[in-house]
Order: C-alpha cells, then structure tokens, then sequence
C-alpha cells in the first residue's frame, strides 16, 4: 500500500514539473512575441509623432489652406493626422 501512494505521488510530481516547463516555455514565447509588438508599436509611434511635428510646421504657414483644392486635401490630411495621434505610444 505503502509503495502504491509513493508510486502514485512519484507520477504526479512528474506530471506537475511536465506540465509547468511546458507553460514556462509557451510563456517565455509569448514574452518574446509581446517585445517584437511593442517596438513595432514604438516604432509606428516615433513615425506619428515626426509626422505630426511635420504637418504642424506645415500648418503654421498657412499656404495650403489658400488653395481650394490643395486646401481640402491638407484638412483631411490633419484629419487623418489627429486619429493618427490616438494611437501613440504613451511612455509612463
């Protein structure tokens, strides 16, 4: 009987130690995925931000506006430039 629960513990802790490298390792691969995410991210982010600067710049001179066809393009532009804002990379 004694050699049963030893035998049966044995085989359970094998179990156990399987089944958590297992999660250790499907773990470290999600971590790995999540780094690659996060420069991409970052780097979405930088390209948002240089663009903002850039269209700001743009703006505070005031020519695209003046043209009517130019101008509606430009507004949509900054449009697109201000949902773009949304999603940057906040650094905590």
């Amino acid at each position: 009987m004694e050699t049963l629960v030893i035998t049966l513990l044995s085989v359970i802790v094998v179990i156990l130690v399987f089944t958590t490298f297992n999660l250790l390792k499907k773990n470290e691969r999600q971590e790995d995925v999540l780094v690659e995410y996060m420069k991409y991210l970052d780097k979405i982010s930088k390209i948002i931000e240089i663009s903002d600067e850039k269209l700001k710049k743009l703006d505070q001179l005031g020519r695209f506006e003046a043209d009517d066809e130019i101008g509606f393009f430009f507004k949509n532009v900054k449009n697109i430039q201000k949902i773009l804002n949304e999603f940057k990379i906040r650094k905590v």
